[in-house]
Parts: structure tokens; sequence; C-alpha cells
């Protein structure tokens, strides 16, 4: 065989076991990028099933939270600005003063915003627990942590020796 066809023959064989090898790996950035261009793309590559309902709890929940939370704020912030331009023919005209009314602005603007941070924190951890879960997918955690003490012997010296194995 000549030493073109063996450096050939290596060449590919090196890239087909380097290519069954990054099977089995996954990819930390694209988990990532899985999840953030659909939230709980990443835990479907990584295999993490469970996490999706949660992740898609969480943004709905947010999401909500912000419609209605908006709502209230729009409904109260237009009836103070029309009581203060004149009109007072509004629904809570003998409920709420207009100091009850700024206050119920505030307190539904605030409300509105922490949505929205709430919202923002569990997409951005879903990214990040994409990445992390591809970071571990190959990290073995089972039980068998030991170390094993044999006894052995080396024939071509001519001598024995002990073999310490660790599994971890």
């Amino acid at each position: 065989m000549s030493k073109t066809k063996q450096i050939f023959i290596i060449f590919f064989s090196v890239c087909t076991i380097l290519s069954a090898q990054e099977i089995n790996q996954k990819i930390p950035k694209k988990a990532g990028v899985y999840s953030a261009i659909i939230p709980g793309s990443g835990q479907l590559y990584t295999k993490k099933y469970w996490k999706i309902p949660i992740i898609y709890a969480g943004l709905i929940t947010s999401s909500y939270y912000i419609i209605e939370n908006n709502a209230s704020y729009q409904l109260y912030k237009n009836t103070y600005l029309k009581r203060n331009s004149g009109d007072n023919s509004d629904i809570y005209q003998g409920q709420y003063s207009d100091s009850d009314l700024i206050t119920l602005t505030n307190y539904y603007r605030r409300n509105r915003e922490i949505s929205i941070l709430f919202l923002l924190g569990t997409y951005f951890l879903n990214i990040i627990d994409a990445s992390v879960s591809a970071h571990l997918f190959n990290y073995d955690i089972s039980d068998d942590l030991s170390l094993q003490i044999k006894p052995i012997y080396f024939s071509k010296e001519n001598t024995t020796g002990i073999a310490l194995s660790f599994n971890l």
C-alpha cells in the first residue's frame, strides 16, 4: 500500500471517530440560541422535557399579569386625566378621590413593571438553563463512587504491584 493511501485511510478513520464522538455531545451555544429563538427549545435539544411546561407557565403567567396590570393602569390614568381636564362624569366619581386615582395608577404601573421583569427573568433563565444543561449533558451522576485496589503482576519485569482504580 502506498504512503498516500495509508495517510488517506488514517485521516478518514480519525474523522469518522471524531464525528461519532460529537454526536453524543450537546453544544451549549446551540442550546442557548435555540432557547433564545423559541423558549423551551433548548430544553428540548438537551432532552430536559420536564422543564418546558415550567418555562411556559412562567411566561404565560407573567404575560397575563402584564396585560391585566396595564389595563388597570390605563383605566385609572385616563380617569384621572379626564378629571383634570374638567370631565367629572366617570364611574369612580364618589368612590375614589384624585389622590386615590394617583395611588392606584402608581400601584398598577409598578405591578406592570414587576411583571415585565418576571417575564424577562423567565426568558433569560430559560436561555441560561439550556446552556448549562448542554454543558452538563454528559456528566456522570451515578452513585458509584468507589476505589478498587487490585494486585497485579508485570510478567516482563517479573514484579508485582498494586493497581488503584477510581470510579467517580
